[in-house]
């Protein structure tokens, strides 16, 4: 299914993906968190490796989500909706 944009959304959609905002912000710390300690205790346990620059490569991705999430609360401002 290709995803709306977000111009698109109706008020009840976009004030459903606000709410998820929440949830997506804490679970993109807790794969940063996790994909840190990995590499944290990789680089003890081998020394600098492979798995020691895995956080980075999650790195895009929780930006990605970090603009989307501001594009759209900045959407529901500008309709009044929070």
């Amino acid at each position: 299914m290709k995803q709306k944009e977000l111009a698109e959304l109706t008020n009840e959609e976009l004030l459903q993906e606000v709410k998820k905002i929440k949830s997506g912000n804490i679970l993109d710390a807790a794969i940063f968190g996790f994909l840190i300690g990995v590499s944290v205790y990789s680089a003890f346990r081998n020394g600098v490796g492979l798995l020691s620059f895995l956080p980075l490569i999650y790195i895009p991705i929780a930006a990605k989500n970090k603009a989307r999430n501001k594009e759209l609360e900045k959407l529901a401002r500008d309709r009044g909706l929070k």
